[in-house]
C-alpha cells in the first residue's frame, strides 16, 4: 500500500503536489479524487489539515458549473440547520452510509451492465434478432388462430333479417352452461 500523497497549500492559495514536485490546480486535485487517489492537503506552514475546505471548494466549484446541480437549494438549506443540533454526527454517518449503500448498488448495476454489454456489438445483434424472430413468429402464429374469414358460401345476405347473433346460435353443437328457464 502506498503512502498518503501530501499537497500542500500555500498562502498565495498554490496548492503543491509533493509527489510530483509540482505545482497542480485545483482541477487536478479533482482528477486525483476521480482516479481514486488518496491524499491530504496541509498548511505548508503549519501543516494543518485542510483537505475538508479544498474539498468542499472543489464541491462548490462543481456546483457553480454548467449543467444540473447534484445539491438542491433545500438540501444545502437543510444540510446547514443540521450544524449545531444534536443529531450533528448523527447525520453525517447516516449521509456516509447512504452514499456507501449507493456506490454498491451502482457497482452492482455496472457489472450487471457490463456483463450485457460486454458481449461485444454482434452478439447483441444477434440475439436481439433471434427475440425479434421469435416475437415476429408469436405474433404470425397468433394471427392464424385469433381471425378466420368466413368460408364461401355462409356470408349471409344483405336482405338477410336475422342478427349475426340469432344466426350463430343455431349452429351451436354444445350445450349452453348456466342456469336454465322454466
Amino acid at each position: 500500500m502506498s503512502a498518503i500523497r501530501i499537497i500542500k497549500k500555500y498562502p498565495n492559495r498554490r496548492l503543491y503536489d509533493t509527489e510530483i514536485s509540482s505545482y497542480i490546480t485545483i482541477e487536478d486535485v479533482r482528477q486525483l479524487i476521480l482516479e481514486g487517489e488518496q491524499f491530504e492537503v496541509r498548511d505548508a506552514k503549519s501543516g494543518e489539515d485542510l483537505t475538508r475546505s479544498v474539498l468542499l471548494q472543489i464541491i462548490a466549484d462543481q456546483e457553480q458549473q454548467d449543467g444540473e446541480p447534484m445539491l438542491s437549494t433545500r438540501m444545502l438549506s437543510q444540510l446547514i440547520r443540521f450544524y449545531g443540533d444534536s443529531l450533528q454526527g448523527f447525520m453525517g454517518n447516516y449521509l456516509e452510509r447512504s452514499m456507501q449503500v449507493f456506490l454498491d448498488q451502482q457497482q452492482v448495476f455496472r457489472q450487471q451492465m457490463g456483463n450485457l454489454l460486454g458481449q461485444g456489438p454482434w452478439a447483441m445483434m444477434n440475439q436481439l434478432t433471434e427475440r425479434n424472430m421469435e416475437l415476429w413468429q408469436e405474433f404470425q402464429r397468433n394471427m392464424g388462430t385469433g381471425f378466420t374469414p368466413p368460408r364461401p358460401g355462409n356470408t349471409p345476405e344483405p336482405n338477410d333479417t336475422r342478427s349475426s347473433a340469432e344466426g350463430s346460435s343455431s349452429r351451436r353443437t354444445t350445450p349452453r352452461s348456466g342456469p336454465t328457464r322454466r
